[in-house]
């Protein structure tokens, strides 16, 4: 009987130790393969507006939304509420690094690319500006909507320095889910998410829990729309 329990415990140290050295040549990998990526992606066309084109309102507000202890953590955030399971940063981990990110163990090399390759080697503005500039907000006419200044232009006529409080918020409400809270689709789920993010954004309503995204319940027709909620649709499939 020792023998046999020696001989499991030897077989789970082994197992465990491969384990460990795959993960670490997954962050050693990326974090030697993070510079090129993200400078390949800085170069892209669409990367038409910096973090300081945001108003301090508009850049608060979207934070607030989407990742609060966004300047704060290091890739990784489990414990703010209303922050969910996806940091902006993992959200990149997963439009950069992977070819099809599917749900299971990508879930953990997502984090660990995030906690220890982009997080600590790409600043922080950057990592807000790629995602500013490539967030999916919705479809007109058949046609990808990517990026604040595209999403300003296309709903609104306008840039987005020039949008009202209301305005901005619309489009951010989209980024939960881009059909669910569409602007010309679903105008009334949008308005009404809208109305909440403002209360969020206000201080007038505050998050209870981890996954309180949509701050109090939603109708059942909305409910439909958000499985997946995607910042990148081709990449982002969880």
């Amino acid at each position: 009987m020792k023998k046999f329990l020696k001989i499991i415990t030897l077989t789970f140290g082994f197992f465990l130790l491969a384990v460990l050295g795959y993960y670490l040549i997954i962050i050693i990998k990326a974090r030697v393969e993070t510079p090129r990526i993200i400078g390949q992606a800085l170069r892209a066309e669409n990367m038409v507006l910096k973090v300081s084109d945001l108003s301090e309102w508009q850049l608060n507000a979207l934070l607030k939304i989407e990742d609060p202890a966004f300047y704060r953590h290091k890739g990784v955030d489990l414990r703010t509420p209303g922050a969910g399971l996806t940091t902006i940063t993992q959200g990149l981990v997963k439009m950069y690094y992977f070819e099809r990110f599917e749900a299971g163990l990508a879930k953990i090399k997502q984090t660990l690319i995030a906690r220890f390759a982009l997080d600590p080697l790409v600043a922080k503005d950057l990592q807000l500006q790629l995602f500013i500039n490539n967030v999916y907000l919705g479809d007109v006419n058949g046609e990808p909507v990517y990026g604040f200044d595209k999403a300003a232009r296309v709903y609104y006529g306008k840039p987005v320095n020039q949008l009202s409080q209301k305005e901005y918020l619309s489009i951010v409400a989209m980024i939960n889910s881009p059909q669910g809270f569409h602007i010309l689709k679903r105008p009334a789920a949008n308005a009404e998410r809208t109305e909440r993010l403002m209360k969020v954004v206000s201080g007038e309503y505050r998050p209870k829990h981890l996954m309180d995204l949509y701050y109090g319940k939603l109708d059942r027709e909305t409910q439909k729309y958000l499985a997946p909620a995607s910042y990148f649709p081709k990449l982002y499939e969880d």
